[in-house]
């Protein structure tokens, strides 16, 4: 169970041992040490190289938990174990009624400022079974923080569980917690002394404002600041936030493609906002992705400086990265015969010219018809007409249902 304060920890109580600073990850090193990810094409290992991607598990297999039917489509709770860390709860999420092997997509999600909770925030979980939805330890099913964050869905995926909605459109839809979220986050229990200082501060602002926070809220305010102590350990181990995450992709890949009723020919990948991120990089790294979409995740790094820096995680500033040149090379790069980009023009969290200089730069760099971009009058969000634009695209591109288009809301 997480503290009930910060407090409570051996930090502010005087006790001598340091407790870890990756607790639950202690692995972590052995397996990371001289042990890196290398891809066949020359571009995906320069990526590797630079972001520290670690080898991937031989063989690593997976365990359904439980599978449900229920409104026209068949929810499967899979776990399996990546290498290192805690065991990865995962969905796969496909349409009842399927007679052949379907397109497979890997569902990212997004970063949201939430680690308590993972892929659940794409998946419409079945009735009866919600409670079960979070591997906590690697052997328990249920989470102990509790359901999803009031609000979370609903503020950024437009409340759709978008997930489950794309495979009633003929997809098999897999959605896994990532390296730091859900069932793969980091125990903080004790807390290590930076973290346990910045949460005592939080909850002294709680006390304050008479807020009384859920274990979800103590442990995503924990998790916030505990991200640069990931980063530094990362760094350490000849690795980066978003390589350790890509890890934990690429084991995904490979497990969808070797589902039964899967078709391995037929990948795609396709994420919001962190999840934006964590796609490109999976394009970059895979040759088996063919199609992606991008949402919300594209800029040039000139115009993140001097004011946006301080908008986003250690997702989006990967040391060594602007060697390679600008986050649209990652695209350019990849081995993906089409990407869609989606830019909101009034996202928060992305200046417009950047977005806008992104899509010239992919247009120059991208033969016609490889590429894509649309612009909404949107912020940062997943909206569902910007769900059903990136579903019809990836429909169009392998072959697998177009759902019905809403009424166009994207601008020149």
């Amino acid at each position: 169970m997480f503290p009930k304060k910060a407090t409570d920890t051996a930090v502010l109580a005087g006790i001598q041992a340091r407790p870890s600073a990756i607790a639950g990850y202690e692995d972590w090193p052995d397996h990371a040490a001289n042990n890196p990810h290398v891809p066949d094409s020359p571009a995906a290992k320069l990526l590797a190289e630079t972001l520290g991607v670690p080898a991937l598990a031989p063989n690593p297999g997976y365990s359904v938990e439980w599978e449900v039917e229920d409104n026209n489509v068949v929810t499967s709770k899979l776990t399996w174990q990546t290498g290192f860390g805690p065991r990865t709860s995962a969905w796969l999420v496909k349409p009842a009624d399927a007679t052949g092997p379907l397109p497979g997509i890997l569902a990212l999600h997004c970063h949201g400022g939430i680690k308590s909770h993972g892929a659940e925030r794409l998946v419409g979980m079945p009735p009866g079974v919600a409670e079960q939805s979070t591997h906590d330890d690697g052997t328990a099913s249920g989470n102990s923080l509790g359901p999803l964050p009031p609000g979370l869905r609903s503020r950024l995926y437009d409340g759709r569980p978008w997930a489950t909605w794309l495979a009633r459109h003929g997809f098999a839809v897999l959605a896994h917690d990532a390296f730091m979220w859900g069932s793969r986050r980091f125990t903080l229990d004790p807390l290590p002394y930076r973290t346990a200082h910045t949460l005592a501060g939080q909850e002294a602002l709680w006390r304050e404002a008479g807020v009384v926070p859920s274990d979800a809220e103590r442990y995503n305010a924990a998790a916030a600041a505990h991200e640069e102590t990931v980063a530094k350990a990362a760094t350490l181990l000849g690795s980066t936030v978003a390589g350790t995450v890509a890890h934990d992709d690429l084991v995904a890949l490979d497990i969808l493609a070797s589902l039964p009723g899967v078709d391995a020919g037929r990948l795609g990948c396709v994420g919001f906002s962190g999840g934006g991120g964590r796609a490109m990089v999976l394009a970059g790294l895979s040759p088996k992705i063919r199609s992606c979409v991008v949402t919300c995740m594209m800029t040039t790094f000139e115009s993140l400086l001097p004011a946006y820096l301080d908008a986003h995680s250690w997702l989006l500033h990967s040391p060594g990265l602007s060697g390679l040149g600008e986050w649209p090379d990652v695209v350019a790069r990849s081995s993906a015969e089409s990407v869609l980009v989606q830019y909101g023009l009034r996202d928060e969290l992305f200046p417009e010219a950047g977005m806008r200089d992104a899509d010239s730069h992919l247009r120059r760099a991208m033969a016609p018809g490889r590429y894509t971009g649309s612009f909404w009058d949107e912020p940062h969000v997943f909206t569902t007409a910007m769900q059903e634009e990136a579903a019809a695209f990836l429909a169009a591109r392998l072959q697998a249902e177009p759902p019905t288009q809403a009424s166009a809301r994207t601008t020149p």
